[in-house]
């Protein structure tokens, strides 16, 4: 366990950058072995864009829907394999870029691109440590479902975006509810998970509900001691985190839909009495 005192240890400042390192670099090896599933749907992706389709949910797709007037250049961090990177394309913006942590998962991205022949290019870093050749030319910084969990350092995530964005550029952030953290995957109806119960947790797990039952599936026996690392931000955190660096909220929503099925024996009037996304546009003062 990892607190949050230990992640914002202002005292120790070089020790905690080197810890932090350390726990993205340990999951970006992990996310490297889950690239396989990526590079598995690569061909179905394709042809899947290249057909005019868009992966983007139907709440991203109706906030995002004018970026042909005013986005010429998309950053989206831990882009994965892509295919969401290349759908914002559809959504019309001129020019993607995509930041992730796995090398893997960048190779396969530019394979998608390039069979689109795309206009998009590809960065493998910490998105904590993203290249100073970014600052400031993306008019729209965007982050998708599952990715704020394995950051470890929101206040610095915070600046990050804000340093990529141009002046009155916009952050969009549609992630999974962190109340879901709280609830038992498994069971019937909503009910506590008998561990993870508390939505205030400063606990750092280590991917149990995904990927690694992806990972033990798989024949490599090497792949059950790979590490990693990831935590619930509240819905505060993140809120306090932007305007700590100077954004303007534009819009915030919660909304009754999962973006993935983690809840298969909930019946669906149960589940959707409670949120399980939310989206969050901001602009850079």
């Amino acid at each position: 366990m990892v607190s949050r005192h230990f992640i914002s240890d202002k005292n120790k400042p070089g020790k905690m950058r080197n810890e932090i390192s350390t726990l993205h670099r340990e999951t970006g090896v992990a996310w490297d072995a889950t690239a396989k599933l990526y590079e598995d749907s690569e061909k179905s992706d394709i042809a899947f864009l290249r057909d005019g389709g868009n992966n983007l949910m139907e709440p991203e797709q109706r906030i995002l829907s004018d970026l042909e007037t005013w986005c010429n250049c998309a950053i989206h961090l831990q882009c994965a394999g892509g295919k969401d990177t290349l759908s914002l394309l559809m959504q019309g913006a001129k020019e993607v870029i995509g930041i992730d942590i796995s090398q893997r998962m960048i190779a396969s991205a530019k394979r998608r691109s390039d069979s689109l022949q795309a206009n998009a290019s590809w960065y493998c870093c910490d998105v904590l440590n993203v290249p100073k050749s970014l600052d400031a030319i993306g008019d729209l910084l965007y982050t998708g479902r599952g990715a704020l969990p394995w950051i470890m350092d929101i206040q610095k995530w915070a600046k990050v975006v804000r340093r990529l964005l141009k002046p009155k550029g916009r952050l969009f952030v549609f992630e999974g509810h962190p109340l879901d953290w709280i609830w038992d995957t498994n069971a019937s109806d909503i009910r506590f998970h008998v561990e993870r119960n508390n939505y205030f947790t400063e606990k750092i797990v280590g991917g149990e509900r995904w990927p690694f039952p992806f990972l033990a599936r798989q024949e490599d026996p090497e792949l059950v001691n790979l590490r990693m690392h990831e935590r619930q931000w509240t819905l505060g955190q993140i809120f306090e985190a932007l305007l700590n660096v100077g954004f303007n909220l534009i819009h915030f929503d919660e909304y009754p839909i999962p973006y993935w099925d983690q809840f298969p024996n909930i019946p669906k009037e149960i589940l959707t009495r409670l949120p399980h996304t939310y989206s969050i546009l901001a602009e850079r003062n």
